[in-house]
C-alpha cells in the first residue's frame, strides 16, 4: 500500500505558523479550522476576511488600512484589494534594527560577509536619502545589473522606501538582453557592480555596462557596487558613474522615511523570458506582493521569526523577488553568488550547515544534478538545522523525492512549489500540515483558487489540463508596462478563458488532493491529437544513467506532429541503438507508448534561460526554420545552432 513519504507529527504541526494562524482566525471569526482544507476553503470563499486577517496576523504597517477589503471581486481581471490603503513595502521589511544578523553572504570561495539589521537599515537610509537628492520620487524606476548579494537588497529596499520601482536582472546578461529590458522602462538610476564570480573566476562587467549606459538616456547616475575590489575604477570608466561608497557617503543616516502610498503603487517590474520576442514588462503592486509573499512564507512555508531562508537565485528570477520579502517575517536572508557546483556538489551543503539554513530552497534541476553525481548529503552532512526543502523552476521528478527523502534528510518537509513571474509568487505548493507524497505538489496555495479546466472551460476533478484560477488574488499584475488598454495582459491570460486566469501550465489533480505539474501547456505534444506534458518525458528519461538533461518538441510531420527527444549524455558516451532502445523502453513503460518519441537526437547543448529553465519553444522555432526573436533572452544562446539542419530531422 502506498505511503506518504513525509507526514507532520501532531507536536511539529502545532509549531507551526499555520496552526497559529488557524488559532488567529478561529478567535477573531468564531471558527473550528484545524485542517487545511477547512482553511483553505475560508481563504477563497471568504476572501474579504481571509486577506484582512493575514494582514493583522502578520501585523502588516501601513499609515492606514481603510475598510474596503475587494472592489470589484467579480471580476478579473479589474478586481481591486484595498483601494483605501496607504503603506510601505520596504517599511514591513525593515521591522527590527539591532545587532542580530539580518542577511549572511557567499560569493563561491571568495566573499563572505554578515550584516545586521542595524547595519542594513543604516546602509538603506544613505542610499535613501542619497537617490532622493538625486531628485528620485515615487513611480521612477531604478534599475540593477547585479549579483545576489546584500548590496542589493539595500539598494532595492531604499527604491521602495520612497516608491521608486525596481527592476533588477543578473550581470551575466549580455549588452542586448539587458537593454531590451531597461530599455523599454527608462530607469532613472542604474545600479551595477564591477564584476562577479562564477566556477572559481572572476568577471568585470565595466565595459558592458558602460556600453549600455550610452543607450539609456534616461539613466542620470551609475551606482557601482564594489565585488571584485575594482568599483571606482569601473565607475570613472563610465558615464555619470560612482562608486557605492561615495554614493552612500552623499546620505544621510538615521531615520528613514518611508513614502506612505498606495496598496497597488508599482514596486517591481519583472520580465518574461522573452524567447519569443522582445520580453514583457510585468508590473506588480507593492500591497499585492507583501500580501501574497506573507500568506505563502508564513503559512504555506511555515517562515518563522528567527529562521534563516536560502534559495539560489539570480536577481532575474522571481525568486529572489519572494526571497527579499522573508524579511518581513524576521527571517535572516542566506544569499549565495555563483555557481552551485564550485569547487564541487558539496557548496550548498556546506553552507547550510555552516549557517544554520532552516530553508533550502533551490531548483528540481539542482536536485536532480546533485542526485547524477551518486553522492549522498545525509552521508557527509548535519543538516540538522533544514526544516524544509523547496523545489521550483520545473517539475520535481519523482525520483527526486525519492532522493530527497533517502539521500538528503528523511524528516524535512519538500515542497514542491510553482507559479511564476506572472504573479511574482504560487498558485500550488507546500503544506506543512499535511503529507508529502511522491511526485505531487501538496496542493493550492492559500487564497489562490486555482483549478484544471479542460479545453472547453470545465473544471476537470480527473485528467490532465490547463492550470487556472478562478478568483482574483492580490498579487495579480497591474498591468505590462507601455500597455495602455491592457491589450498584451488580457491576451497572456485571459484570452483562453474569459474572466479567469490561464496560466499556462499543464496540470492535473491528484487522488490526494495534491496536483502534478506537466510542463508548460504551450510546449504541450499533440502527437495524434493527444495532449502530452514534456515533463512527462523528462522524468523517465532522466532516470537513465547515461543521460545529463533532454529537450522534447513536437515537430510538424505527415500532417501530424510527432515527438522528437534530444539528449545531452555523459562525457564519452555515444548515443548508440541500444541506448535508444532503452530510452524508449524506459517511457513506454514508465510513461505510456504515446509518450514514445519517434526520433531520439544526441545534442552537445541544451539552451536555457538565464533562470536555468530549458526552452523547448526556441528549439521548436530552430527545427522548423523560424527565426528566434530574443537569443539574449538565454544563457547560452549558441546552443540552438545545434539544432538547425540535422539530418535526422529529415527522416
Amino acid at each position: 500500500m502506498e505511503e506518504p513519504l513525509w507526514t507532520p507529527s501532531p507536536e511539529f504541526k502545532r509549531t507551526t505558523g499555520m496552526a497559529a494562524f488557524m488559532a488567529f482566525v478561529n478567535e477573531r471569526h468564531g471558527r473550528d479550522i484545524d485542517t487545511y482544507e477547512a482553511l483553505y476553503r475560508f481563504s477563497v470563499d471568504e476572501m474579504e476576511d481571509f486577506w484582512p486577517a493575514i494582514w493583522d496576523f502578520c501585523d502588516v504597517r501601513a499609515e492606514t488600512r481603510g475598510e474596503r477589503v475587494l472592489v470589484d471581486g467579480d471580476k478579473m481581471p479589474g478586481a481591486r484589494f484595498f483601494p483605501d490603503a496607504r503603506l510601505n513595502f520596504a517599511e514591513n521589511l525593515l521591522r527590527r534594527r539591532d545587532d542580530g544578523p539580518a542577511i549572511l553572504f557567499r560569493g563561491e570561495n571568495f566573499v563572505e560577509k554578515s550584516v545586521s539589521w542595524a547595519e542594513l537599515h543604516d546602509m538603506v537610509a544613505r542610499f535613501a536619502s542619497a537617490l532622493r537628492k538625486l531628485g528620485v520620487k515615487p513611480g521612477d524606476r531604478v534599475a540593477g545589473v547585479v549579483p545576489n548579494m546584500p548590496e542589493t537588497t539595500a539598494a532595492f529596499l531604499a527604491a521602495a522606501s520612497i516608491g521608486a520601482t525596481w527592476s533588477s536582472c543578473s550581470p551575466d546578461f549580455g549588452e542586448r538582453g539587458i537593454l531590451d529590458r531597461f530599455g523599454q522602462i527608462e530607469p532613472k538610476v542604474l545600479v551595477c557592480c564591477d564584476g562577479y564570480y562564477y566556477n572559481g573566476k572572476a568577471f568585470e562587467i565595466t565595459d558592458k555596462v558602460a556600453k549600455v549606459v550610452d543607450q539609456l538616456p534616461s539613466v542620470e547616475k551609475v551606482v557601482v557596487i564594489d565585488y571584485l575590489g575594482k568599483s571606482r575604477e569601473a565607475a570613472a570608466q563610465m558615464a555619470r558613474g560612482i562608486a557605492m561608497e561615495n554614493f552612500l557617503a552623499t546620505g544621510d543616516g538615521g531615520e528613514i522615511a518611508f513614502e506612505q502610498l498606495p496598496f497597488d503603487h508599482p514596486l517591481y517590474v519583472l520580465f518574461s523570458s522573452g524567447t519569443t520576442g522582445i520580453p514583457k514588462c510585468i508590473v506588480h503592486s507593492a500591497g499585492g506582493i507583501l500580501l501574497k509573499h506573507l500568506s505563502e512564507q508564513r503559512l504555506n512555508s511555515d517562515i518563522r521569526p528567527g529562521d534563516r531562508v536560502f534559495y539560489f537565485s539570480t536577481c532575474g528570477w522571481m525568486m529572489w523577488n519572494w526571497l527579499m520579502t522573508c524579511l518581513a517575517s524576521e527571517a535572516t536572508l542566506v544569499l549565495f553568488d555563483g555557481s552551485p557546483f564550485a569547487p564541487s556538489e558539496r557548496v550548498l551543503f556546506d553552507y547550510a550547515d555552516a549557517v544554520g539554513m532552516t530553508h533550502f530552497g533551490t531548483s528540481a534541476k539542482y536536485i536532480d544534478a546533485v542526485k547524477k553525481t551518486g553522492w549522498r548529503p545525509r552521508d557527509t552532512h548535519d543538516l540538522g538545522s533544514v526544516r524544509a526543502m523547496m523545489s521550483t523552476g520545473s517539475p520535481l521528478a519523482p525520483e527526486s523525492f525519492d532522493f530527497v527523502y533517502d539521500a538528503i534528510k528523511p524528516d524535512l518537509h519538500l515542497a514542491s512549489i510553482s507559479g511564476g513571474t506572472d504573479i511574482c509568487g504560487c498558485f500550488v505548493g507546500g503544506n506543512p500540515y499535511e503529507p508529502v507524497w511522491r511526485g505531487e505538489i501538496q496542493g493550492p496555495m492559500a487564497g489562490t483558487a486555482a483549478d484544471v479546466f479542460s479545453q472547453d472551460g470545465t473544471p476537470l476533478a480527473h485528467g490532465k489540463g490547463e492550470l487556472v484560477c478562478t478568483k482574483p488574488f492580490p498579487s495579480m499584475p497591474i498591468g505590462f508596462w507601455n500597455d495602455p488598454d491592457d491589450r498584451k495582459y488580457l491576451d497572456a491570460y485571459f484570452s483562453r478563458f474569459p474572466g479567469i486566469w490561464c496560466h499556462g501550465d499543464f496540470a492535473e489533480w491528484t487522488d490526494h488532493g495534491g496536483i502534478v505539474i506537466h510542463g508548460r501547456s504551450d510546449a504541450t505534444l499533440n502527437p495524434g491529437g493527444v495532449r502530452i506534458g514534456t515533463a512527462e518525458i523528462y522524468a523517465q528519461v532522466e532516470q537513465i544513467h547515461e543521460v545529463v538533461e533532454a529537450l522534447a518538441i513536437g515537430q510538424d510531420w505527415d500532417d501530424d506532429t510527432r515527438i522528437v527527444l534530444f539528449v545531452r549524455l555523459r562525457d564519452g558516451v555515444t548515443l548508440d541503438d541500444d541506448l535508444v532502445k532503452r530510452i524508449k523502453t524506459q517511457i513506454r513503460t514508465g510513461a505510456s507508448p504515446r509518450h514514445v518519441p519517434a526520433r531520439v537526437i544526441q545534442i552537445a547543448d541544451i539552451p536555457r534561460t538565464k533562470s536555468g529553465k530549458i526552452t523547448e519553444l526556441a528549439v521548436r522555432d530552430v527545427v522548423h526554420g523560424r527565426e528566434v526573436k530574443n537569443k539574449e533572452a538565454l544563457a547560452n544562446p549558441e546552443a540552438l545552432d545545434l539544432f538547425q539542419d540535422l539530418p535526422e530531422l529529415r527522416e
